[in-house]
């Protein structure tokens, strides 16, 4: 198997280390949310969000270093966080996961 490394420009490197610096902001903030959240929903909005800034940190972070292992572990944590956002809001608003 031939890898093939491609070079990025120097502006692109910069927007994603911003990226990368901007989706870690908005993790922690949802973070703050998820342990003074005053709702549950709003407790399960905030961890969807957090599991959506992780697969962007991964996806950024696989453009970055050139290393295609990030982006299965990004599509992974994206179905993991689907899945796991539906059962949650199905538990909160029915109670009850499996009928």
């Amino acid at each position: 198997m031939v890898r093939v490394a491609i070079e990025a420009p120097a502006f692109l490197t910069t927007v994603i280390q911003a990226g990368l610096v901007v989706a870690t902001l908005v993790t922690l903030v949802a973070g703050y949310r998820v342990i003074r959240g005053p709702t549950t929903p709003d407790r399960v909005v905030a961890l969807d969000t957090i599991a959506t800034n992780v697969v962007s940190v991964a996806l950024l972070f696989a453009l970055l270093t050139n290393q295609g292992f990030f982006v299965s572990v990004s599509l992974v944590l994206a179905i993991i966080g689907f899945v796991s956002t539906i059962a949650v809001a199905r538990y909160v608003t029915e109670g009850d996961i499996i009928e």
